[in-house]
């Protein structure tokens, strides 16, 4: 079986690793090379900021 395709950009994974401070493992080793905990701070970081995102466009009609 394949691996799936990713929602979240390159680029804004990129962006988020920096704000999380772990952009210089994923330079160094691959995004393979990041921590569990880290992994999951990011899907977390991103769903929060979907959520920013979601609440900021008003009530649809």
């Amino acid at each position: 079986m394949g691996r799936r395709r990713g929602i979240m950009s390159s680029r804004f994974k990129e962006e988020l690793a920096k704000e999380l401070g772990f952009y210089d493992v994923v330079q160094k080793e691959g995004w393979g090379g990041i921590k569990a905990k880290d992994a999951g701070n990011m899907v977390k970081r991103a769903v929060e900021i979907a959520q920013e995102h979601l609440a900021n466009q008003g009530p649809r009609v």
